[in-house]
């Protein structure tokens, strides 16, 4: 009988997931002996056997690994016998390098949510339960190895019951950091604004309830932060809402209680279900059908935003509810969540009535995640809990550590160290103080989990970017990527594309090369150069950023490159002569008017020549308006053309103003950038890659799709901005090799 001795070193998500026990499981069925360990680079074991019993080891490692888990790398090395006599699962260690993953926080799974509704558990309606398959990890955690000294779970003693749990190998709660019950665990608190005590525990749960079926706004602490919540059939209460938060059209997200109230309100393909009721618990967007839901939840569009309860304490909430709730991130308006209580009252008090707070610190934020599902596969539109952090290993002969910043708008950082990309979750809109402190409190934050100190940051060339104008002030070698040639960078990192590419990005900015605005984006690239061979008509911005918000002013600029002719008469009379005349010398004189090329403002600019919206309060309104208009029955299309590099589309204005009925233009445009993709894609032998916030629109990226094969675009990464700073490591990563 011949006794080998391996030593494995094991990277990946492999800690917080139950994989310690599993291997100890395994041991045993093999009847191999020695140890298993959690170190700062993720696990170690040693075993010693039979070699059949460890080659059958081996095989079952790798195919039957614990629902969360996931092995990135795995070194075998063949060592001197030790002569265990047991295996056993040991302390953790700690080593001089850290780089064991951080998994993101996961929904309630079925065997918690089976306890909680057993009568005769100890867990029986418990708000806390969780287990090494479900609940909070990166919400938790300041620093590797993920054990419970190192989480905010460190001020709760366990329990003996809870302990007994703990130190089972055989237990499904074996090291589940966040272990809990009634007896040791964290505790509710209801109160009001001037931050007086009006229950605790179950009969906070109950007296929330109450408040939001009378009508209230409430905030309740989730796993990432804050929602703010209410009575998603009461109108009065969301108009309320909407005028106290100054949120006059962006739609509000719905949470519900099962999957058939979800399938009894939207329409649900395969595909979007199994998303809806995955352990990520994403808000999934969704055509509606009607419903008793109340209309100024989504104003203006078909698609409602819709999610399922995924902690055990709004799961408990809807006991007591019979109606569906608004559930969205509780901050000012572009702020990040907030996650404490005081920031709570300082924020938000005179919009909310009443909060449920709990004594267990979020120490580290993170929204709700947002995607949309084409086809069979997921458009990613914010990646935060449940998705990040997103860890993806590389194989490159890179040794500095590198961080990238990202982008301004829909901002996250992304790491390079020991072959190991990893994206933080979605930060926001870098436009005020407290979004620019979440930026830096999630540097820090990674940092302090990898002890990451960067050799070198990439970061965007647009000069007025926070997080451009950190990398420059940092001392630290930079480099600087074009924003949307990291947008088609990201997406070839992604699928693990190596050669030439027709690259589209198209968004609503971005520093271009020569100075102007770019969004309109063709371009045939590697993952070393590009060259842009097709371009947008630019347009000036009349007013620079005044015309984001008023976009009157797009339009008005594309009309004016026009000749002017009567039938825009109609359209010209809608703005006051001084403040048209002042428009036409803005333009006539290229003042505090950047040039821009951004396929964005073409929607803006539309849905104005529509008489659908003329101003817009949230990024990508004007976008959902005209996708909701869209009419399958209609195939015509306008005439947009490429002349040389450049798509011509402003002389189809005048046809758009002819055609009068909303639903006819939108439908034509949209067919007539779904033609330019296709015909431009057409002229190159090379795979056809899409990238950039426009591609959000669910209508023109499927109607791109039925078109055209060989159409590439992100699924596991965001489309958006949210995944610039991939694009910029795979930009240093790829001159490295």
């Amino acid at each position: 009988m011949i006794i080998k001795h391996f030593k494995y070193s094991i990277e990946g998500i492999v800690q917080g997931v139950g994989f310690r026990p599993f291997v100890y499981t395994m041991a045993l069925k093999y009847s191999l002996k020695g140890f298993v360990l959690n170190d700062s680079t993720g696990v170690k074991i040693s075993i010693e056997g039979k070699i059949e019993d460890i080659e059958n080891f081996e095989k079952y490692l790798n195919a039957n690994l614990p629902p969360l888990a996931r092995i990135d790398k795995l070194k075998k090395v063949l060592s001197p016998l030790e002569n265990f006599n047991s295996f056993s699962i040991i302390k953790s260690i700690r080593s001089s390098s850290k780089y064991s993953l951080v998994s993101p926080d996961f929904a309630m799974c079925n065997d918690c949510l089976s306890e909680m509704r057993d009568k005769t558990n100890r867990r029986y309606n418990y708000f806390f339960t969780n287990c090494t398959n479900c609940g909070p990890r990166y919400s938790i955690i300041k620093t590797v190895p993920y054990d419970r000294p190192n989480t905010s779970m460190q001020a709760f003693i366990m329990c003996e019951e809870c302990q007994k749990e703990y130190d089972n190998p055989c237990d499904r709660r074996y090291h589940a950091q966040p272990i809990s019950c009634e007896k040791c665990g964290p505790t509710l608190s209801l109160k009001d604004m001037a931050g007086n005590l009006i229950a605790t525990n179950i009969d906070a749960i109950k007296g929330l309830a109450n408040f939001i079926k009378d009508g209230y706004i409430v905030a309740m602490k989730g796993m990432g932060g804050f929602h703010l919540i209410c009575d998603a059939s009461n109108s009065e209460t969301i108009k309320n809402l909407r005028d106290k938060k100054n949120r006059p059209s962006k739609p509000f997200a719905v949470m519900m209680k099962s999957i058939q109230d979800i399938e009894s309100t939207c329409k649900l393909s395969p595909s979007e279900k199994s998303r809806v009721i995955s352990n990520e618990r994403p808000i999934v967007l969704l055509k509606t059908k009607k419903n008793n839901l109340s209309p100024l939840i989504a104003p203006f569009i078909d698609r409602l935003g819709v999610f399922l309860a995924y902690t055990p304490l709004h799961v408990k909430l809807f006991d007591f509810l019979e109606n569906h709730i608004i559930a969205t991130s509780a901050n000012r308006a572009g702020e990040p969540i907030v996650t404490n209580e005081d920031d709570l009252r300082l924020k938000l008090n005179g919009i909310i009535d009443y909060y449920l707070d709990y004594n267990r610190e979020i120490v580290n934020s993170s929204d709700d995640s947002v995607l949309q599902v084409i086809g069979t596969k997921d458009l990613l539109m914010r990646s935060s809990r449940g998705i990040t952090p997103t860890n993806i290993r590389v194989k490159s002969n890179e040794k500095r550590k590198i961080l990238a910043v990202g982008a301004h708008q829909k901002n996250a950082i992304a790491i390079y160290m020991n072959n190991q990309v990893i994206l933080s979750p979605y930060i926001g809109d870098l436009d005020n103080i407290a979004t620019v402190e979440a930026f830096h409190k999630t540097l820090k934050t990674f940092k302090e989990f990898y002890d990451f100190e960067p050799d070198l940051i990439v970061c965007d060339k647009h000069p007025l970017y926070e997080s451009t104008k950190w990398a420059k002030s940092q001392n630290i070698p930079i480099v600087q990527v074009q924003h949307h040639y990291a947008h088609i960078l990201s997406c070839m990192f992604e699928h693990e594309i190596d050669e030439k590419v027709l690259g589209i990005a198209w968004d609503g900015t971005g520093y271009g090369d020569d100075g102007s605005i770019w969004g309109g984006e063709f371009f045939v690239c590697d993952r070393s150069e590009y060259e842009r061979v097709a371009y947008f008509e630019p347009f000036l911005l009349l007013g620079g950023d005044a015309s984001i918000k008023d976009i009157r002013r797009i339009a008005l600029s594309m009309i004016l490159d026009c000749e002017e002719d009567k039938i825009y008469n109609d359209f010209l009379a809608e703005f006051k002569t001084s403040e048209l005349n002042l428009l036409k010398q803005m333009h006539k004189k290229e003042l505090n008017s950047p040039k821009c090329s951004a396929v964005g403002r073409l929607f803006d600019m539309v849905a104005v020549i529509a008489r659908v919206c003329d101003k817009v309060s949230y990024d990508g309104e004007s976008g959902l308006i005209l996708e909701s208009l869209y009419d399958e029955g209609i195939e015509d299309s306008y005439d947009i053309y490429l002349d040389g590099h450049i798509v011509r589309y402003k002389h189809v204005i005048k046809e758009m103003i002819k055609d009068k009925e909303a639903r006819i233009i939108a439908s034509k445009f949209i067919n007539s950038l779904v033609n330019i993709v296709c015909n431009i894609s057409e002229k190159y032998s090379l795979k056809t890659l899409l990238s950039g916030g426009v591609f959000q629109n669910r209508t023109l990226l499927e109607n791109i799709l039925k078109r055209k094969d060989n159409i590439i675009f992100q699924n596991k990464l965001p489309i958006n901005d949210g995944s610039i700073a991939i694009g910029q490591l795979t930009n240093i990563l790829s001159h490295t090799n």
